[in-house]
């Protein structure tokens, strides 16, 4: 087995899931966001790569999710309403009220443009530093503190419960 094969290996069985995890924060769809790793491992394995580390390859990985999720938005002109964000409880509200429920946050995303998610999921999931965002998007850092402020601003109203969670 060549040495790409062992670092894809490693990749998928030991950071899959927080892969799938950021590609799902960005997409708000779970078929969606396994296409978007998939199209992502694709891109970064489907060539012969020398020299790859565990390290270095989740990182392209990552990178190529952004790039891929924020071109296809772009091409797509909109953003695809989604039909499980709208999703009713039959259940009684339990102690789990007090914690933003997980629909909310997805409907409250899906209102951001792809530049504007994909600073939020970096830098509240992610949890990179306003450099670090920039650097991974290849954009001013006076950018990303724009996106971000934007970005909060059309959460706050959405997300009343969460304000301090935010900032």
């Amino acid at each position: 087995m060549a040495s790409w094969e062992h670092v894809f290996t490693d990749l998928a069985q030991s950071r899959g899931r927080a892969l799938l995890r950021c590609a799902y924060l960005l997409t708000g769809d779970a078929a969606e966001a396994a296409d978007l790793v998939q199209e992502a491992l694709l891109r970064t394995f489907g060539r012969t790569t020398r020299g790859l580390t565990l390290e270095s390859a989740e990182a392209y990985v990552r990178r190529t999710i952004l790039t891929v999720h924020i071109d296809g938005r772009r091409r797509s002109g909109r953003w695809t309403r989604v039909r499980h964000l709208v999703a009713s409880r039959d259940e009684a509200p339990g102690p789990e009220v007090s914690v933003v429920d997980g629909a909310d946050l997805r409907s409250a995303l899906a209102t951001l443009s792809p530049r504007q998610r994909a600073c939020v999921v970096l830098h509240y999931y992610e949890d990179l530093s306003v450099t670090q965002v920039a650097e991974v998007l290849g954009c001013a850092p006076g950018a990303v503190k724009r996106y971000l402020s934007d970005a909060r601003a059309r959460l706050e109203p959405l997300l009343s419960d969460s304000r301090e969670g935010l900032r």
